[in-house]
């Protein structure tokens, strides 16, 4: 099938996938978020999540519970005629996310370096970081870690050559033209450059992660005693 660039593949024998073009852009995310927004309410039997990438959404679902000879043949009818359902030129309403952060050293060990990479001052590459609103594209590689887009080419900084083996939970990064945050403790190779106390993943929490495809994100400066009064209050 092939209707506005969509297109439908089978990955697995449980899982199918929704291609909705080939650039990483908002347009791209909003003809994703709109059909993620439909399967929350109207979703088929048989089905069991939907996972959003940068271009795409893969549906797992039982084939046991299909009914058919054929499932994946099924299926993509289904997902056919859902997506003939969605209109795609439907705005969706911004759901803003301010999040906290702390550019100071003990929390930046790469601040220094993204500003001489980009010949700048470290206070230029907090006012731009801070200044951005960032598109929320995917939610991968650790729960909860946001890949997020729109960061200025100012600052545009590859990642480290040499991955660390362990990131603090909270840190801000910037790897290529994308910044992103570590929800949890984990390895990783993005330049670090600052720190947020607020958490992106909580199993404690309804909503275990903060942020969700589609969602735009927003950093503000904190001092070094703000970070800790509101990582006391946590």
């Amino acid at each position: 099938m092939e209707e506005d660039n969509i297109k439908i593949s089978q990955i697995t024998e449980t899982s199918a996938l929704i291609e909705f073009g080939v650039k990483i852009d908002k347009e791209t995310n909003r003809k994703i978020r709109l059909f993620c927004q439909y399967l929350d309410k109207s979703s088929f039997k048989g089905f069991i999540e939907y996972v959003p990438y940068f271009t795409s959404v893969s549906v797992v679902y039982n084939p046991l519970s299909i009914g058919s000879s054929e499932p994946f043949e099924t299926v993509k009818s289904i997902l056919e005629d859902i997506i003939s359902r969605i209109d795609f030129k439907v705005q969706y309403e911004e759901h803003i996310v301010a999040i906290p952060v702390c550019y100071e050293k003990e929390f930046a060990p790469d601040l220094e370096y993204v500003a001489k990479a980009n010949n700048l001052t470290i206070e230029e590459v907090v006012e731009i970081h801070s200044k951005g609103e960032y598109l929320v594209y995917m939610i991968g590689f650790a729960p909860g870690f946001p890949y997020l887009g729109g960061l200025s080419e100012k600052i545009h900084t590859e990642r480290r050559s040499t991955p660390r083996t362990v990131i603090p939970a909270g840190s801000v990064g910037i790897a290529g033209s994308q910044t992103g945050v570590y929800p949890i403790e984990t390895p990783g190779g993005w330049q670090i450059i600052g720190r947020t106390p607020i958490k992106l993943f909580d199993l404690n929490r309804e909503e275990k992660t903060l942020l969700k495809c589609g969602d735009i994100a927003k950093f503000y400066p904190i001092s070094y005693d703000e970070y800790k009064q509101l990582k006391g209050n946590e």
